[in-house]
């Protein structure tokens, strides 16, 4: 049964499946797109929030080197990353890399998890820029119905009509097609950087010195307790993150490491990039370096304008600029938001479609959903299949308190992709790689760690959720997805599917 559960596809393999007519994706991207792509999931609500809630609660001006801290940590993955997306071209990112390294059921599981947190994340993100219109068109005098708001107080029930339409409308872009999908972006990518840039620029004009000192505040540390809201380093080990000081610094990164989160959904779209070897590696770690650089430079500017101890949670960029006598900064920042949020539901709905194509392709979800547009050459029916059910779930749900589950998700298929770099390179050091990770196995053991720290770090709950999740998981691949596996024995392959022996 072990040999069954832990069976791998040869990157040869994958790679011949992509050729396949009625599974075979369109290559149309290039390095460009891929790290237009990159910046616009990666730059979303983190950069107008996340500065605020890290800087205020535990690392004061500090927070700029908290942001390093965690490029750093995803930097050790983007290596590993364009490693694996160089050598296995192929859709399906986490979810192909774990298949050919660590078998079928590893990636099961990294699939199933990616399924549900790009999902999810889609979710959250499309609620949440249903926010900033609700908001914008408040200041307009348009006032929607609440019950069309997804927050009828009076009757309890509500439907998000504007996060809805939203991913339907993703949907029916992705369908249409790669390019036009990276046309849209390139547009939607270019105002919000647009926006980041003024906030920067013109913030650095109303910086006081004065409000960086201290730079690093004084140590305090954190409230102890049991609570299941608790982090999970803190249930286990009785160990509560600092407050401020340089320990502060580090618990600050686990926060705002989340607004980095995205940059990995390029690798999904290895299958659709013309020169995959070459432009998939400078997508991933260019469109990482560029908001690496974008976040350093707005904590710096937005900690020098305001106190840190006085910074808004909510809306830190915008409350910053009116406290210097210039609220109409705040109207462009909510809209730059806005703008932003649309490429980040976009991406990941196409980051999800993707992995999901990828383990229809190989049986383990039915292959009815790994046909592709006879015109357009998009996995139209996964696609559409989630779009439609994410549309559901966005205008009836509130997912605030799920949002860490994307987080989790994201960490846990950073380890298992560094953890397949070192595997691949023992088994398979005569594949071509364009790319190598440099200092192996140092640097996939340090992302490896890097990734656990920060998953301590979540809340206990979170990783509750995760495993009930991951229980489910299981459930179905034991029922569905090993016996209709194409890797499966003659004897378990259902009648129309073509048996194909073990790689």
């Amino acid at each position: 049964m072990s040999s069954t559960l832990f069976r791998t596809k040869n990157v040869e393999q994958s790679i011949q499946d992509t050729e396949e007519p009625e599974h075979a994706l369109k290559k149309s991207l290039s390095a460009l797109d891929l790290t237009v792509f990159g910046v616009g999931v990666i730059i979303g609500t983190g950069i107008f929030v996340l500065t605020g809630t890290a800087a205020k609660n535990t690392a004061g001006p500090a927070v700029s080197l908290s942001f390093v801290v965690a490029g750093a940590v995803c930097a050790l993955a983007a290596l590993c990353y364009a490693e694996f997306a160089s050598t296995v071209p192929v859709a399906g990112s986490a979810y192909t890399f774990s298949y050919a390294s660590l078998g079928e059921l590893p990636a099961w599981t990294i699939g199933w998890d990616l399924v549900l947190e790009l999902a999810l994340g889609t979710a959250v993100v499309a609620v949440g820029w249903s926010g900033y219109i609700h908001s914008l068109l408040d200041n307009w005098g348009w006032h929607l119905p609440e019950a069309l708001g997804g927050r009828d107080g009076a009757t309890g029930f509500g439907f998000d009509i504007l996060a809805a339409a939203l991913v339907l409308l993703l949907t029916a872009i992705l369908v249409v097609g790669m390019k036009v999908s990276a046309r849209v972006t390139s547009v939607v990518v270019g105002i919000k950087v647009a926006v980041v840039l003024i906030v920067i620029i013109a913030g650095a004009f109303f910086v006081k010195g004065a409000n960086y000192d201290p730079f690093i505040p004084k140590e305090q540390p954190a409230t102890a307790g049991g609570s299941l809201k608790a982090p999970l380093v803190q249930l286990m080990f009785g160990w509560a993150p600092s407050h401020f000081g340089v320990m502060g610094i580090f618990t600050a990164a686990s926060v705002v490491f989340f607004a980095f989160i995205g940059f990995d959904v390029v690798a999904t779209a290895a299958e659709e990039t013309r020169h995959p070897q070459r432009d998939v590696p400078r997508g991933i770690l260019g469109s990482l370096v560029i908001c690496t650089a974008l976040y350093v430079a707005v904590s710096i500017v937005v900690t020098g304008m305001q106190k840190y101890s006085s910074l808004s949670v909510e809306a830190p960029l915008a409350d910053a600029f009116k406290t210097t006598g210039h609220p109409w900064f705040a109207g462009l920042i909510s809209f730059g938001a806005a703008v932003g949020l649309t490429t980040v539901c976009m991406i990941l709905l196409l980051g999800q479609s993707r992995v999901f194509f990828a383990m229809s392709r190989d049986g383990l979800l039915p292959r009815f959903f790994s046909q592709t547009h006879p015109k357009f050459r998009t996995p139209y029916r996964s696609t559409i299949l989630l779009g439609v059910v994410i549309a559901v779930v966005a205008g009836f749900t509130s997912l605030s308190e799920l949002a860490e589950l994307v987080n989790i998700g994201t960490l846990f298929a950073f380890a298992v992709v560094a953890l397949s770099v070192i595997i691949l390179r023992r088994t398979r050091p005569d594949l071509p790689r364009a790319f190598r990770t440099p200092l192996v196995p140092l640097v996939p053991v340090l992302s490896v760690l890097a990734s656990l720290w920060l998953m301590l770090n979540l809340p206990a709950e979170t990783w509750l959720r995760f495993a009930i999740w991951m229980l489910i998981g299981f459930v179905v691949y034991f029922l569905y997805g090993r016996s209709h596996s194409r890797l499966a024995p003659r004897g378990h392959t259902p009648a129309g599917q073509p048996p194909r022996p073990p790689a």
